[in-house]
C-alpha cells in the first residue's frame, strides 16, 4: 500500500523573449488530495488554477513516479495484464485514465 502524500514539478522553457515557468503542485489531504498548477510567462502575472479530488476519486491513483515503477516491473516480468487501467492526473491537473 503505497501512497503518494505530496508530488512538486517543476519545468521551465527557455523561449524568446521570455521564458515559460510551469510547476504543479500536489497534496494529499484527510479529504483527498488538491492540484495546484501555476503558469508564468516572463515577467508577467502567474496563472494558478486548482483542482481538489477526493478519496473516492483517487482509490487506485497512479502518479509519474508509482508508474515508472510498475513500468519497470512489467518489463522485468516481460507481461502486461490485459485491460490494466489506472486513474492518474494529466499534464493539466485533469483526473484521467491511463492504460498500459
Amino acid at each position: 500500500q503505497l501512497e503518494t502524500l505530496e508530488q512538486e514539478e517543476q519545468e521551465c522553457l527557455e523561449l524568446r523573449p521570455q521564458p515559460r515557468e510551469k510547476s504543479t503542485h500536489m497534496v494529499t489531504h484527510q479529504h483527498g488530495m488538491t492540484v495546484t498548477k501555476t503558469l508564468q510567462d516572463g515577467e508577467a502575472e502567474p496563472q494558478c488554477q486548482s483542482f481538489s479530488y477526493s478519496q473516492a476519486e483517487l482509490q487506485g491513483l497512479l502518479l509519474e513516479g508509482a508508474s515508472l515503477l510498475l513500468l519497470r516491473v512489467l518489463a522485468r516480468r516481460q507481461t502486461v495484464p490485459s485491460s490494466l487501467m489506472f486513474p492518474t492526473i494529466d499534464t493539466e491537473g485533469h483526473l484521467c485514465n491511463s492504460s498500459y
